[in-house]
């Protein structure tokens, strides 16, 4: 893999923040877009402009097709069965809403569980927890450790016979921690418990096959992905997503309708209500094609060199605390340096044209699992170096030289 060839087709790269050269270390929270989804963006509204789904003319027939074309690239991506099964979504946060509101309108009733584990970003909590308020069902959480890893057999310990979904991170937003996916869906399914899982982390760094995990659902955010903002996708297995009510009503998602009763459309329209996000999942697509010609398994290599260059680089400072150290994770990097706020710690190096991420990462019981208030966050994506590691790490000595 070639990253000198991949930094060239993103054009931010290029630029200079505060007269410094840009070192874009925020990939957990969005990714930069290479040239041909920018393109893809622009030719749409130059060339194919029209609503989909619902026109006889010539554009109208060729912004449907293109954007059908992509659902089938997602889904090929995703190694869905067939393109029925991925919903296009405003990202992760709304496929999840919507599992979790058909799940409150259709399952769950008073005394029953929904597991969650502790390192669920507020995406994966806040909607089930609306979804406890409408029907009297409870939150179960698996405790994380130290390292921040969830034990397969706390997980397992905390399956009942109530257990109506297990809603887990396919990889922490906040530490890098990739779960045991595969496990914690074994062991659902051997009590017939649906998971869902949230892979808005997972899916820019390792390759996915739904299939082959066996999840019930599996959510992705296209922005994330070297995508456009404000899409995403949700998979389901076509016997989920039949069972489901709609999450919203509204133009596309009907069959007929009359002042006294709605049908609705087959799948996946039937949860698409109303004009979409058309340039989005064109756009959608065509990411998933860059980011599957450049090759998951060469992606996820390069990361893993960056994470254990990055961790002992940021080691070797005196006074720096890596925050979460399982043995398998992602290419994040979250961490404490002495008393310096991480605010502090971020505003110091965006000077030196250095973007990181710093807070709680949506993901508050984290730090309160380690009674932290936020801490400073590296992520790493295809376009990083190992020129960029160094110079982050030689900035971070700068912020103890300023704070004594």
């Amino acid at each position: 893999m070639n990253v000198e060839k991949i930094r060239e087709q993103f054009p931010i790269l290029a630029q200079k923040v505060h007269g410094q050269r840009l070192v874009y270390l925020d990939n957990a929270n969005t990714t930069q877009k290479p040239r041909a989804v920018i393109d893809a963006d622009r030719k749409y509204y130059e060339e194919t402009n029209a609503n989909i789904h619902r026109g006889t003319h010539f554009l109208s027939e060729k912004a449907t097709a293109e954007y059908e074309d992509a659902r089938a690239k997602v889904a090929r991506f995703l190694g869905a069965r067939a393109s029925r099964e991925v919903v296009f979504t405003r990202g992760t946060t709304e496929a999840i809403n919507l599992v979790a509101a058909g799940f409150a309108q259709s399952v769950l009733k008073e005394g029953d569980e929904i597991l969650l584990t502790g390192l669920e970003h507020h995406s994966n909590i806040v909607p089930w927890q609306l979804a406890c308020g409408r029907t009297g069902a409870k939150l179960v959480v698996v405790p994380i450790t130290d390292s921040g890893e969830v034990p397969v057999e706390e997980f397992e310990k905390r399956l009942t016979p109530r257990t109506k979904i297990a809603a887990v991170s396919h990889v922490s937003n906040a530490l890098g921690t990739i779960n045991p996916v595969e496990e914690f869906i074994r062991l659902a399914h051997a009590r017939s418990v649906p998971v869902l899982v949230d892979g808005a982390q997972a899916a820019p760094h390792l390759p996915i096959d739904v299939a082959a995990l066996g999840c019930d659902f599996y959510a992705v955010s296209g922005h994330k992905m070297y995508g456009p903002t404000g899409i995403g996708a949700l998979y389901g297995t076509e016997a989920w997503l039949e069972k489901l009510p709609p999450y919203q009503g509204g133009g596309d998602m009907i069959s007929s309708v009359t002042f006294e009763k709605t049908t609705y459309n087959e799948l996946p329209w039937k949860f698409e209500a109303g004009t979409a996000n058309i340039a989005g999942g064109i756009g959608f697509g065509v990411a998933v094609d860059w980011l599957s010609a450049v090759g998951l398994p060469a992606v996820a290599a390069h990361e893993h060199t960056l994470l254990v260059r990055a961790t002992e680089a940021l080691s070797a400072i005196e006074g720096l605390r890596i925050v979460g150290t399982a043995p398998r994770k992602a290419a994040v990097v979250s961490f404490l340096l002495g008393d310096v706020h991480p605010h502090d710690i971020g505003t110091i190096l965006d000077r030196e044209g250095i973007a990181i991420r710093t807070g709680q990462h949506c993901a508050q019981p984290v730090m309160d699992h380690y009674g932290i208030g936020a801490t400073a966050r590296a992520s790493f994506g295809v376009y990083n170096t190992e020129e960029e590691v160094n110079v982050l790490a030689a900035a971070l000595k700068k912020v103890q030289e300023v704070f004594g």
